[in-house]
């Protein structure tokens, strides 16, 4: 059974919302977005072996991680609204996840650049007392740039995007790898699509803006 979630963003100037909502996630990256909405909601781990299944194509891999944690944080707190997120990316077919090291983040920008490569961002929304049940998927296409070595090394070194699938945060440094983005949810890249978040927790019963206390 997953520990007590742990506070995310809690905002004392808005009434509780009708549900608990759950961020299944250790993302920090996931935690920040998810804080942009002003909505009260809690942090839990999710128990998921992320190892893909023989053949499972990118698209197929990221729905399937993103309802499984969804799902495992929802087993122990069945009463709450629950996000699972994951992301992959595709090239050319090929899913590409969190490299973990050095060794591997060099493998992966070498094998992506010049390169169109997609983020398949998953989100799924789960509330098992109400037998509710979405899920969603953001696609982003992103061009790198040729890319040398010495740019590569200079860029690892610099942020350590260890625990970014694709090797590259799109937030911050790895901007300057990237030749174009095109997308139709602005924040799916970092690895929460918000737009199609919003839509799929509104319709779990989580009020997006909620009256707040201070108003007459």
């Amino acid at each position: 059974m997953n520990p007590a979630p742990s506070p995310g963003a809690r905002n004392s100037a808005t009434l509780p919302t009708a549900r608990r909502l759950i961020l299944g996630s250790t993302s920090p990256y996931r935690r920040e977005l998810l804080q942009r909405l002003q909505i009260p909601f809690e942090v839990a781990s999710p128990a998921v072996d992320e190892t893909p299944l023989p053949g499972e194509a990118p698209v197929a891999l990221a729905r399937r991680l993103a309802l499984a944690k969804a799902h495992a944080v929802a087993a122990a707190f069945p009463d709450a609204v629950v996000i699972g997120s994951d992301q992959v990316a595709d090239l050319n077919g090929q899913a590409l996840g969190k490299p973990g090291n050095h060794a591997n983040a060099v493998a992966q920008l070498r094998q992506m650049s010049g390169q169109s490569v997609v983020f398949q961002t998953a989100v799924a929304v789960v509330c098992l007392q109400s037998r509710f049940e979405q899920t969603d998927l953001a696609a982003v296409k992103v061009q790198f740039r040729a890319l040398g070595d010495e740019e590569i090394e200079n860029y690892l070194q610099a942020e350590q995007p260890y625990d970014c699938a694709g090797s590259a945060k799109s937030e911050g440094l790895g901007i300057t790898l990237l030749a174009s983005i095109e997308n139709d949810d602005p924040t799916a890249l970092v690895g929460l699509p918000l737009i199609r978040t919003c839509r799929m927790i509104q319709a779990a019963g989580i009020p997006l803006l909620p009256a707040r206390k201070d108003q007459p």
